[in-house]
């Protein structure tokens, strides 16, 4: 047994750092960890005793390795989350493809991939433009003053992720609400439930109706398949519906937030457009919104970094931490919009890795350099100490961004 492995038994063993000394960086302690402990142990809220990630190379490798499984039920968080009773600890949802190894993962995956595609994602951008467009166009209308969160970062990627899956926008009010609720950390179980019951309902019956009537759309695609089941195509639809809005919404405000908090950077991208994939690129690394990690559990016992894992021991891998190490990218706490950061962890690794991770991309890279453009001179109305951070939702971001031009 090894030292580490002994500190287990002792009631000594960390939980997750989650303090921010700084917005947009990681807790200082998971920086300190990695140089001598990248993989070292952590106390789950349960009381389970598991591991933690922090470094590049170890999270990279874990990710691509299938001897550890993302099925939901061997999957913990590593802070207290009442209503993820709804989705961890036991089998996955229909559809949930996230909460699944091979070849469950990979039989619904393979129906979705390809709506997924850089090409795909090409010929929707002009819909795309449209959309950040008339939402610029009815921001400018508010006469100076706006909250970015409601009146651009939320509304966009809500109504690309509608047009993509064929869900109509006039719904955003209830899957908005409910999508919020799954993500905050303190929604109880029943509230959780009952967020998902009435996600799923919603989106059987439009399955349903796609079934009777087709439609050129994700969901009117896969209804007319026939290779997924209705409750299926419902949870696929959720699973989309629900992320693919939470976690671009996060990137758009958190990455406006950095970049007026950094105008020198923001000088540069807006100066030459050439920087702005560079730009997109290093925002998703240095924000790395999924900043409680993701969870991983290996099916067998696993050596690593001379450590032995043993199967069924939670793993939780920092994405922010590994993409803030220096090994892999110098002086990682600089935001540098120059920099060439692909390869990052923000949309993980492996068979896992963001379905939607090319669609992110191009509201991103549509939507940033058309909202500085229509707002040249842009600004926080309020200092960036009164921005609320969401660090009481799974996916980190800011509940509210008041600017003016």
């Amino acid at each position: 047994m090894t030292g580490r492995q002994s500190l287990a038994s002792s009631q000594n063993v960390p939980s997750l750092p989650t303090e921010r000394a700084n917005p947009f960086d990681p807790p200082p302690e998971l920086a300190a960890l990695r140089p001598t402990a990248p993989l070292s142990r952590l106390s789950y809220p349960d009381g389970h005793v598991g591991w933690l990630v922090t470094s590049y190379d170890l999270a990279r490798e874990i990710l691509a390795d299938p001897r550890f499984s993302a099925r939901s039920e061997f999957k913990r968080v590593p802070v207290a989350r009442p209503g993820a009773g709804s989705f961890y600890g036991s089998s996955a949802l229909p559809g949930w493809l996230v909460d699944m190894d091979a070849p469950e993962h990979t039989r619904i995956r393979r129906r979705l991939i390809g709506a997924f595609t850089a090409r795909r994602i090409q010929d929707l951008q002009p819909k795309i433009e449209r959309i950040v467009d008339d939402r610029l166009t009815a921001m400018a209308d508010l006469g100076g003053y706006a909250d970015l969160v409601e009146a651009f970062a939320l509304p966009v990627p809500s109504l690309v992720i509608c047009e993509l899956l064929g869900v109509p926008y006039s719904e955003r009010a209830g899957f908005q609400r409910n999508s919020a609720t799954l993500f905050r950390l303190e929604t109880t179980k029943e509230q959780a439930a009952r967020a998902m019951g009435e996600l799923d309902a919603f989106l059987t019956d439009l399955a349903r109706h796609k079934q009777r009537q087709p439609s050129d759309d994700l969901l009117g695609a896969l209804a007319a398949d026939g290779v997924l089941s209705t409750t299926e195509i419902a949870g696929v639809g959720a699973l989309l519906l629900s992320a693919g809005h939470e976690t671009t919404a996060g990137s758009l405000s958190l990455g406006t937030f950095a970049l007026l908090c950094h105008p020198d950077q923001l000088a540069r991208m807006t100066a030459d457009r050439s920087l702005v994939n560079s730009a997109v690129e290093e925002l998703l690394r240095y924000l790395t919104i999924f900043h409680f990690g993701v969870p991983r559990t290996p099916l067998e016992d696993v050596t690593l970094a001379g450590e032995t894992l043993r199967a069924g021991e939670s793993v939780t891998i920092s994405l922010s931490a590994a993409n803030r190490d220096p090994k892999r990218f110098e002086d990682p706490d600089r935001l540098d919009v120059g920099r060439r950061a692909q390869g990052h962890l923000a949309f993980g690794h492996g068979v896992h890795q963001c379905i939607g991770q090319n669609l992110a991309r191009a509201e991103m890279r549509i939507a940033f350099p058309a909202l500085f453009a229509r707002f040249s001179d842009l600004r926080l109305a309020v200092s960036p100490k009164e921005v609320p951070l969401g660090r009481d939702m799974a996916f980190y971001s800011v509940h509210q961004l008041p600017v003016r031009w």
